[in-house]
């Protein structure tokens, strides 16, 4: 192979590094600032991000996910509380499930909530919760999930025609520790590309049902 052609390639092969170490660089930081934004627009309801319960407990992390978005239902940001998230095999509750009765128990109206009671992960959970705001004509939401998690749900959401926000908790095992911060800044990076970057594996707008 001719020097030049070589010479050539090792630029090639040098820019395509450089340009995927900033495209990294660029999402951490869009993560980190976004998880420091708390956005709490009127909309037709706050979506509640799903995360581990224990027999119908719901564990520590979800419990600050549902304690802040009561407090958001209390101060008028939507007139509806939606939770999202399936149950593994065996589960006699589902994530979704497990928090309405959680916020049900913690004073909220169940007139006012809504379990979703599917999905595995963000994508296939907001999917499910779209096909419940087209039937009831909703269209707008504050998302409610830890601060890492705020740019790749609100993505998600976004895809899926929702005009959405993030409100995420403050509170918590996840935001203990410049450590721990640090770990999920790194995940929910390389979820987000992951998500942006995958053929077909995105949310695909539903409008139309």
């Amino acid at each position: 192979m001719p020097f030049a052609l070589l010479r050539v390639l090792y630029r090639l092969t040098i820019l395509a590094l450089l340009a995927a170490v900033t495209l990294v660089a660029v999402t951490a930081g869009r993560v980190w600032w976004t998880a420091r934004q708390d956005q709490r627009p009127a909309s037709d309801a706050i979506v509640v991000l799903g995360a581990s319960q224990f027999d119908g407990r719901p564990s520590a992390v979800f419990r600050n996910r549902l304690a802040h978005a009561a407090e958001l239902q209390r101060q008028a940001v939507a007139p509806r509380i939606v939770t999202v998230g399936g149950a593994r095999p065996g589960d006699r509750f589902s994530e979704a499930e497990a928090g309405v009765n959680w916020l049900a128990a913690h004073g909220v109206s169940r007139s006012r909530l809504l379990a979703v009671p599917a999905g595995t992960d963000t994508v296939s959970s907001l999917r499910a919760a779209n096909a419940v705001f087209v039937r009831r004509g909703w269209r707008s939401a504050v998302l409610v999930t830890d601060p890492w998690h705020s740019l790749r749900s609100r993505a998600i959401a976004g895809d899926l025609g929702w005009r959405a926000a993030t409100s995420p908790t403050r509170s918590g095992p996840v935001v203990r520790t410049r450590e721990t911060e640090a770990r999920y800044v790194v995940r929910e990076t390389l979820g987000y590309l992951y998500y942006r970057l995958s053929p077909g594996d995105g949310a695909t707008p539903a409008r139309t049902a």
